[in-house]
């Protein structure tokens, strides 16, 4: 058996990697003392730049907008607190320690304190501070070596520009912590956050009260300090969230923008994100990319497979479809819904159904399809959800879609507009469906329990919250089709008629 890494180990092999990555890098070395002040002092004018210069390993693309802006605000102000929301891939780490080591060798900051959920991992994030200060060469020969023997140690170091370096698991003391008679005028928060302690109150209460009152009050009052957290927001309740609560600023930048978009093109491509986010489950890529952290099965616990009884039993099915206006199948366009669905003994069948994005044409194309499966075996109506805003879309582009299938193909096909208004809806759907998936009368073709449309429908009940930050088309299709069988239900409950007689009786009577 191999013997284990130890630490110390792990540490020198980093330190040979990061070495080698550094010494790849080209040095001016022909300036005259003046050309390289000048060139410095040029570089040091505009962050971008120097970043770009001392950092070229890092800066591999170039950066979004909302990455110089945050700089701006950090580097601007002395006094500032500042939470970025960031999701992976957004370059958190690396633009955090670019703007510190900026801070520090332009003799801007003095302290730094850099704390994590761990020491371990505080040490981790706190070595490529370290490294660079020795081993990258750009800044070895324009701003001197750095390394000072006897103050150069893993997660504690102090450099000759001045500026001390500590990391600090969450908990740890940080009382005493100075560069000299100098306070912290720095603190970098990173990843402060875990699952595990999440899920207790009492942990998140505990460590938010170490930052409140053991951590931040380190500072000097009177003094200038920074203090800047990075993370994603993995729960409802975190010290991301608090913090947000507290910040000057508060910045929550996800993998893509509201209108579907990479938000930092230039080095996420869309082909890229659709491939990684299809490697992993709806929830994780909620929480990592998209700062919405998800309770699956918050409103809806059960969402039931089960048997679906023989068509013929059912009085009449509803084939009910919520469109899209979008004409294409990007991931910036809106998904389309189709379901077939049936309701027998106070059940609600989920029988068959598509939810994807699509063409117009396509998404007639799946009512036809749902008409086929039920195949004459009982009465079949079809719905196209149809408010004041789809009304002309509905009249001037799928009733003559309709038509042409029906020249076409041959077949009787007739899908009426659905006009009814619709109240808010996330409570539509939580009142009207919630009850039934409690109760165990909400039920999903065990048939097509693999099927991608089903299981997107599925993910949607099980991902549902009334904040509506992830997508509810599927559930908001099923209620839409609820509500049309009670409608027709009620339709075909038979009048009740008192006699003419009777009533003249009655009427006698009282008199």
């Amino acid at each position: 058996m191999a013997d284990k890494i130890t630490k110390k180990q792990s540490y020198k092999e980093w330190d040979e990697y990061i070495k080698q990555w550094l010494s790849d890098v080209e040095v001016l070395t022909n300036e005259t003392p003046i050309e390289r002040e000048n060139r410095i002092a040029k570089l040091e004018c505009y962050p971008e730049r120097w970043f770009a210069y001392y950092f070229p390993k890092y800066c591999t693309s170039e950066p979004a907008d909302f990455h110089k802006k945050a700089t701006s605000r950090l580097l601007s102000s002395k006094k500032w607190y500042e939470v970025r929301a960031w999701s992976r891939e957004l370059a958190k780490s690396a633009r955090s320690m670019m703007e510190i080591l900026y801070l520090a060798l332009t003799g801007q900051i003095e302290n730094v304190l850099l704390v994590s959920n761990s020491k371990d991992n505080a040490d981790r994030l706190l070595m490529p501070f370290m490294i660079n200060l020795e081993k990258n060469l750009r800044i070895v020969n324009d701003y001197g070596e750095q390394r000072i023997e006897g103050k150069w140690e893993a997660g504690e170091f102090t450099a000759k520009c001045g500026c001390s370096f500590r990391a600090l698991g969450a908990g740890q003391s940080p009382r005493g912590t100075r560069n000299e008679a100098k306070r912290p005028d720095f603190i970098l928060i990173d990843d402060i956050d875990t699952d595990e302690e999440c899920l207790n109150s009492d942990r998140i209460d505990k460590k938010w009260d170490w930052i409140e009152q053991a951590l931040i009050p380190t500072v000097s009052i009177s003094g200038d300090c920074r203090i800047l957290f990075n993370g994603n927001i993995i729960a409802k309740d975190c010290c991301i969230t608090r913090a947000i609560k507290m910040a000057n600023h508060a910045d929550v930048v996800n993998i893509r923008d509201e209108h579907g978009k990479s938000t930092w093109p230039s080095k996420n491509s869309e082909e890229d994100i659709d491939f990684f986010l299809s490697k992993i489950s709806t929830r994780s890529a909620q929480q990592e990319y998209f700062n919405n952290p998800i309770s699956e099965g918050e409103i809806f616990k059960c969402c039931r497979y089960g048997k679906i009884p023989p068509l013929s039993k059912f009085k009449f099915l509803i084939a009910y479809g919520d469109p899209a206006p979008s004409e294409n199948k990007t991931k910036m366009s809106s998904t389309k819904t189709a379901f077939l669905c049936g309701m027998l003994d106070g059940v609600l069948y989920v029988i068959k159904g598509y939810l994807d994005r699509g063409t117009n044409d396509e998404f007639i194309n799946w009512f036809i399809e749902l008409q086929r499966h039920v195949d004459g075996k009982t009465n079949l109506y079809s719905y196209i959800e149809n408010n004041k805003l789809q009304d002309p879309f509905f009249q001037q582009v799928f009733k003559p879609i309709v038509a042409r299938k029906r020249h076409e193909l041959g077949i009787a096909l007739n899908i009426l507009p659905d006009t009814k208004k619709k109240t808010d809806k996330a409570t539509r759907i939580e009142a009207n469906l919630e009850p039934l998936d409690r109760e165990g009368r909400l039920v999903f073709n065990e048939v097509y329990k693999n099927n991608p449309h089903m299981q997107r429908l599925v993910d949607q009940f099980k991902l549902f919250s009334l904040k509506l930050k992830y997508p509810a088309d599927g559930p908001d299709c099923i209620e839409g089709a609820l509500r049309t069988i009670e409608d027709k239900q009620r339709e075909s409950q038979p009048t009740v008629t008192v006699p003419i007689s009777t009533l003249t009786r009655r009427n006698k009577k009282r008199l």
